[in-house]
């Protein structure tokens, strides 16, 4: 089965050619379109100043990455983590240039694209949304997607909401949980069991509505057959009877 690394990365700031770092790297695995909760959470110490547009995005402070380890120190690990998968980033020549040159420093002749297949998110939201924002908070915006916990850009949330935004674009399946209805291969959801209530089970109870409230219930159409130039359908089924669709 395929296997694939949502991967997204922070950085000290906007251009590697500067001197820029890689300081968080988020890789969420899945194998054929599943999650498989094998993911890769870095937090590395770029030995530099953080640019103050790009602590506004992340927030990430040189204090906090002060005790975490180089680039160099778990390089390895991360080439052995990626090795061979085909990569799903947004807008992937940011993160693989960031990447490149974090190897390039390290002697590392071999780039991201000889290791891996790069899948680019952004070119795939343009080509089937066209003109229009195709950023990853407009995306979860188009597809119902939640990420209210998104105040601040991190890798590895990123990761997971790009793994959802995907997984929609690409056929169709929109839940994440390991436990959960996941799709095939083919993007189609896959079948549960179907779960038959006990034929035993005690009576639904039947809770009927008060005097006063059928009085608001008839006053609240009321109103809305007065604001509406078509009248308040409710009342015109009550009065001429349900109609077949």
């Amino acid at each position: 089965m395929s296997r694939q690394i949502v991967l997204d990365t922070e950085t000290t700031g906007l251009e590697p050619s500067e001197g820029h770092r890689v300081i968080e790297i988020g890789c969420v695995e899945m194998v054929g379109r599943r999650l498989t909760g094998n993911n890769l959470h870095l937090y590395l110490n770029p030995e530099r100043d953080i640019d103050e547009g790009a602590l506004q995005v992340h927030g990430i402070t040189r204090e906090f990455l002060a005790d975490k380890p180089v680039f160099s120190a778990v390089a390895e690990d991360f080439l052995r983590f990626i090795d061979g998968a085909e990569l799903v980033i947004h807008n992937a020549a940011f993160d693989v240039g960031f990447l490149n040159h974090e190897l390039r420093r390290l002697g590392q002749s071999k780039p991201i694209e000889q290791r891996c297949k790069i899948l680019d998110t952004l070119q795939l939201a343009r080509a089937k949304h066209p003109g229009q924002k195709n950023n990853l908070d407009a995306l979860c915006r188009r597809y119902g997607i939640d990420n209210f916990n998104r105040e601040l850009h991190g890798a590895l949330l990123d990761a997971q909401i790009l793994a959802e935004v995907y997984l929609i674009m690409t056929g169709g399946q929109a839940r994440l949980s390991l436990g959960g209805q996941d799709s095939n291969s083919s993007g189609e959801a896959s079948a549960e069991p179907v779960r038959r209530l006990a034929a035993a089970r005690p009576a639904l109870k039947v809770i009927r509505a008060s005097g006063e409230e059928l009085a608001a219930h008839e006053a609240k159409l009321g109103g809305i057959a007065k604001a509406s130039e078509q009248g308040a359908l409710w009342l015109q089924l009550e009065q001429g009877g349900a109609t077949e669709h």
